[in-house]
């Protein structure tokens, strides 16, 4: 899945890591996924990107090992939606470096707000990205909730495998 240039034979990891996941589509792809939204009209939805595009890029995403296919019932019909692979749900702590520094390092507007990631082990939020700063424990996708004050609404995140977030009673 190459941005510019095919990186994946590159001596540099950094390089090989950009040929994978480069694309800004791909980062905000598993940002949705691990927070179970995994269906392809959700995503359609959320993100705002062409069904062509999200459609090749759901597809490079697979066969680059960061998604994985999973039915799922839609009515009377068996469907296909995408779950989160290990090596998605690793990404976790790039994701909330860039929640943290996006944060810090970029101007906020102003209907919205801080966006607290909430370790639901401890029940603290964490101000680090891959172990809690609360308890020092490290941080996966299953025991996280983001706090988007701008919806109104706390998103639990999934782990890989899941399809899409439990329903909060």
């Amino acid at each position: 899945m190459a941005l510019r240039s095919d990186w994946s034979d590159d001596a540099c990891p950094i390089r090989r890591a950009l040929d994978v996941v480069g694309d800004p589509w791909v980062l905000v792809i598993i940002r949705d996924i691990l927070h179970g939204r995994g269906r392809f009209d959700d995503l359609h939805q959320n993100l705002g990107i062409s069904e062509a595009v999200l459609s090749r890029r759901l597809h490079g995403m697979v066969d680059a090992g960061l998604l994985q296919r999973v039915d799922y019932r839609d009515g009377g019909r068996i469907r296909q939606g995408y779950a989160a692979t290990e090596a998605a749900a690793e990404l976790l702590p790039v994701l909330q470096q860039l929640a943290l520094w996006g944060e810090k390092h970029t101007a906020m507007p102003t209907h919205t707000g801080h966006m607290p990631m909430v370790h639901r082990a401890c029940g603290n939020e964490t101000h680090q990205a891959e172990v809690c700063s609360a308890c020092g424990q490290p941080l996966v996708a299953e025991q996280m909730t983001w706090v988007k004050p701008w919806k109104g609404a706390s998103d639990d995140l999934v782990g890989p495998g899941v399809l899409e977030a439990p329903a909060t009673p």
